[in-house]
């Protein structure tokens, strides 16, 4: 499997962008997928999940209103689209695949496959 990673940048507090990873290898609609978040000296902590259909998501609390996770299955790829952004949000994303297809994972033991992170920056 293969999951590769794209959009990010920076973008001013209140402002927006959008990540996307493709996904390879294998059957899409046999993993959930999710995006984690790594600050400068945090751990990797969850941001949103996915199920293999599209049909639950799940969000940590403090983006949770704010960022939408979603995927297209007929593309095999899986978005966050980062709405209203915070400073807080600052940090290198990647995004996971697991083979616990449905269901809320946020450990990052819990995912087999990462793609590589791209950096997402908020500030004036």
């Amino acid at each position: 499997v293969q999951l590769q990673a794209s959009g990010g940048g920076l973008a001013q507090p209140g402002g927006s962008l959008r990540l996307s990873c493709a996904f390879s290898g294998r059957p899409f609609t046999n993993y959930g997928m999710a995006w984690f978040r790594q600050a400068p000296g945090e751990e990797r902590k969850y941001v949103a999940g996915i199920n293999w259909n599209g049909g639950y998501w799940y969000y940590e609390d403090s983006v949770k209103d704010r960022f939408a996770i979603s995927r297209d299955n007929t593309k095999n790829t899986v978005s966050l689209q980062m709405n209203s952004l915070k400073s807080e949000d600052t940090g290198v994303y990647y995004c996971a695949a697991t083979t616990y297809y449905t269901g809320r994972k946020e450990k990052t033991a819990d995912y087999d496959y990462w793609g590589q992170g791209i950096q997402v920056t908020v500030s004036t």
